[in-house]
């Protein structure tokens, strides 16, 4: 560590920066986009109609089940053609585009089960509650299930996007310029592994921890409420 150069980290901040930026934009897309299309999921496995319970089970367990390099390895080959075969025309998505998407699809598989979590959470006597005030099924999941399942699972919800925000470095597996890929492509070029991997280590660390405090906050929070 004598050897350290800060002056490596100091040229290369905008670079840097700008991996970060594209990291918190796929995480923040990923999760907004996740939760809602997960709290479809989780109503379709709660519904009593057998075809949505058996696409969102196999939805969740197929997404479960299968590593998160492969999946968006198989989003960045594959979807272009999928495209090209409904539009009749080749519409490059490149690395960049493609993982807002993939991550999106891939992480409302575990926010659908915790959205079930959180709605199976909510006392039955609340559904029958906002049956007698004469709300329909839709209107009792909207304006009585749904916002006391958001508040009982937030703290979960926040947990996974921590983890969210740590995969998207797996998008250097397609070329995608995030943080991490940020860094990697300073090393390769620079050949400062040590000062590269560290910055990226710290601030990882940094912005995770303090995710992390957040959440137990909240958590003591909802404690509170209940």
């Amino acid at each position: 560590m004598s050897d350290f150069d800060f002056s490596v980290i100091l040229e290369n901040w905008r670079f840097l920066a700008e991996g970060l930026r594209y990291t918190a934009q796929v995480t923040i897309v990923a999760m907004v986009g996740g939760i809602l299309l997960g709290t479809v999921l989780a109503l379709m496995r709660l519904s009593s109609i057998r075809p949505l319970q058996w696409f969102a089970t196999i939805y969740v367990d197929f997404f479960r089940s299968v590593p998160l390099v492969q999946v968006i390895l198989a989003f960045y080959l594959i979807l272009p053609l999928l495209l090209q075969m409904i539009t009749g025309q080749m519409i490059p998505l490149g690395a960049d585009k493609s993982a807002y998407f993939t991550f999106m699809v891939f992480e409302a598989a575990y926010y659908s089960e915790i959205m079930r979590s959180g709605i199976q959470s909510v006392p039955r006597g609340q559904v029958a509650a906002g049956y007698a005030m004469g709300f329909t099924y839709g209107q009792t999941m909207r304006f009585v299930v749904l916002p006391q399942a958001f508040r009982n699972m937030l703290p979960v919800l926040l947990t996974q996007t921590i983890v969210l925000f740590q995969d998207v470095s797996l998008v250097y597996a397609i070329g995608a310029t995030d943080f991490f890929g940020a860094a990697d492509k300073i090393t390769q070029r620079d050949l400062r592994p040590v000062e590269m991997y560290t910055t990226v280590a710290v601030v990882y660390f940094l912005i995770c921890f303090g995710l992390s405090r957040l959440v137990k906050r909240l958590q003591t929070r909802v404690a509170i409420i209940r």
